[in-house]
């Protein structure tokens, strides 16, 4: 049973040592892939040291580098961990256990903190509001959307479509899953704090804002019409509230003297029955492709353990 541990990685000179000797003392047959994404530290030369296999992405962000490891790497199971030694590697074999045993196409290491500097409470707030979301559109199987600690079968990595740039590629895998139904699994996993002289990468106004995109992208392109019928619903309602007082003084009056506002609510309501009409076209289009996905994804054969 082939295993692949893939850590991407962007300046963690102090940290990635760590991170390969941990990983391969916990699983002492796995191949260690260190992805360098244009680090200006020895990040590389120091992960060759440590004897894990170093590739090169020039594009960068933490998408970038999914893509093109999924794409190049080969094995049955794959664990992917951040580079900056805050996620515990002993629990990797319980997740390969739990991935074979139950024959699961994902398995989320879901971080559990006492820490407030490891796991801040901003973090946590917009963790919650994100997953949250995420919950309502595509179903309420996943508790830490966020968390940058998985362990993947084959038949997941190699139909994943990798769409995204950067750190909205844990929103993208969780969508991916859920949406074609894939059975999941969590382990509740320690999260610690960087070590000393380690810096985050993640800005969290910005990022927020380029996941909390990337959701809504999600959710247009996979549920348009429940996508577009709320546009339509605002729409519709802008368009009467508009509207409505220019109705009245046409009943009262029999004249329309701000023409203008009247043109203007029955442009609203004409885009809100266009919206809707899109999302019932848009509809039958995204299931088609869900359909070819789910061929796509049933075309690979599933993982399982070696038999006694």
């Amino acid at each position: 049973m082939r295993i692949a541990v893939i850590i991407p990685c962007f300046n963690e000179e102090v940290s990635i040592a760590n991170v390969v000797h941990a990983f391969r003392a916990a699983l002492p047959s796995a191949v260690i892939y260190v992805y360098d994404n244009n680090s200006t530290d020895r990040t590389a030369e120091v992960a060759t040291e440590a004897g894990a296999a170093v590739r090169v992405e020039r594009q960068q962000g933490k998408g970038h580098v999914v893509a093109r490891a999924f794409a190049d790497v080969e094995s049955d199971i794959y664990v992917l961990v951040d580079g900056d030694d805050t996620y515990d590697a002993s629990n990797a074999p319980a997740m390969v256990e739990m991935l074979l045993n139950e024959r699961l196409d994902m398995v989320t290491g879901t971080r559990v903190t006492t820490s407030e500097a490891a796991y801040r409470r901003g973090h946590v707030l917009g963790n919650r509001l994100l997953t949250g979301t995420v919950r309502m559109a595509f179903g309420n199987r996943i508790t830490d959307m966020l968390s940058g600690y998985r362990a993947f079968s084959r038949r997941f990595v190699k139909s994943f479509p990798a769409m995204a740039e950067g750190f909205e590629t844990e929103t993208e895998f969780t969508v991916h899953a859920l949406e074609l139904s894939m059975p999941l699994g969590e382990i509740e996993t320690p999260y610690r704090s960087r070590p000393p002289g380690s810096v985050s990468k993640l800005h969290t106004y910005t990022d927020g804002a380029r996941i909390f995109g990337m959701i809504i992208s999600l959710i247009k392109d996979h549920k348009p019409r429940e996508f577009f019928t709320l546009v339509a619903l605002v729409l519709l309602l802008v368009g009467l509230a508009i509207g409505l007082p220019v109705v009245v003084e046409f009943l009262e009056t029999h004249l329309v003297p701000r023409l203008p506002r009247a043109i203007l609510a029955l442009g609203l309501i004409l885009l809100a029955f266009l919206s809707l009409t899109s999302g019932l076209v848009l509809a039958s289009v995204a299931r088609g492709r869900k359909e070819v996905r789910r061929l796509a994804y049933l075309a690979i054969p599933a993982t399982r353990a070696p038999e006694a």
